[in-house]
């Protein structure tokens, strides 16, 4: 068994009450030292950052990603766990596994009450530090998984897995999966494999000094394509069209999509119905369409995730081609043909 590194991010499991709410304010050392380090297992901290979880930039994304591939080319580690701000961290986990090559996990866990939680008795009570400990032992207790989320007692694969609850401590689900484990005590269990794709490669191109930006549209009822085009118009090189049912919209934006993707702009198609797959079932603006205009189709992944799909491609290379392909690749579809307004 090799040593676990601990690389905190923030988050509320290292936030303190101010003022009338909270705010990351810990340092990694402070939360460690409230945890109930697994018997026989090292542990070493590495402080990253103090964050919010919605403060997560892709700039801090990246620091983080590269981080972690440091402290796997150290052949004495045996796995990192990762502190996170909740409201991020699906995104934050999926592109780690979307780039993890190493059979040595990567556990992202997090907290729903601050430290301070219920020390006035009217919480109900700090869960950071058991979340912790159950992510330090997955860690330290696991092979070959990719990235994986340890919360609440439960394990889930990366992809897929979103914060599901705004408050409640049990606050992740992988919708239509479920976990693939669970964590009891001093024992992990797993009962499922993670589905994976291929992993990407290391990201090797320099990050611009502006970073990439990849927009996120929602269809509804009197959507029309504005948005979607004032995205494009604004600079943005990927954007994730979430489509009502099975990843539908209307006839407008299927113009608006197929004038994007002539353009080199990366559309993806999700949908923001809770479980289930984008499906290629109606026409007349439906996913059918919205395919056939170059839309890229998530599968399963919402918008948080997929956005990060978008997010890994652009990165990956320039060519246009081929960040379609890695887009296909990071969500595990086919590309479709790239259509001519």
């Amino acid at each position: 068994m090799g040593r676990i590194v601990v690389i905190t991010t923030g988050g509320t499991i290292s936030a303190r009450r101010s003022g009338t709410g909270y705010r990351a304010r810990a340092t990694g050392r402070e939360v460690l030292a409230r945890t109930a380090v697994p018997p026989a297992v090292s542990v070493e901290l590495d402080d990253l950052c103090v964050l919010d979880g919605p403060s997560m930039t892709t700039g801090h994304q990246l620091a983080l990603l590269r981080r972690i591939h440091e402290v796997l080319a150290r052949p004495e580690v045996g796995g990192i766990v990762v502190t996170h701000g909740t409201d991020t961290l699906e995104e934050s986990a999926f592109l780690s596994d979307l780039h993890h090559h190493d059979p040595r996990p990567v556990v992202f866990t997090g907290a729903m009450h601050p430290m301070d939680s219920g020390a006035d008795g009217g919480g109900d009570g700090d869960d950071g530090p058991g979340n912790l400990h159950d992510a330090v032992l997955t860690a330290s207790a696991v092979s070959g998984l990719g990235t994986l989320v340890v919360f609440g007692g439960k394990v889930f694969a990366a992809r897929g897995t979103v914060k599901y609850h705004t408050v409640a401590t049990d606050a992740f689900a992988a919708p239509g999966s479920g976990p693939i484990g669970e964590v009891r005590g001093e024992t992990v269990s797993v009962h499922a494999l993670p589905r994976r794709t291929p992993p990407l490669p290391p990201l090797t191109r320099t990050v611009p000094e502006l970073p990439l930006r990849v927009d996120v549209v929602t269809h509804h009822a009197d959507a029309d394509p504005m948005l979607l085009r004032a995205a494009v118009a604004g600079g943005a090189q990927g954007v994730v069209l979430v489509g009502s049912g099975a990843g539908n919209a209307t006839p407008p934006f299927v113009e608006a999509v197929a004038e994007a993707t002539a353009r080199g702009v990366l559309v993806a198609l999700s949908t923001r119905v809770p479980v289930g797959p984008v499906a290629e079932l109606a026409t007349n603006g439906g996913a059918v369409d919205l395919v056939a205009a170059g839309a890229v189709p998530a599968g399963t992944l919402r918008a948080g995730q997929t956005r990060t799909a978008v997010l890994s491609a652009l990165l990956a290379t320039a060519e246009p081609a081929e960040r379609r392909r890695a887009l296909a690749q990071a969500l595990g579809v086919a590309p479709a043909p790239v259509a001519t307004p």
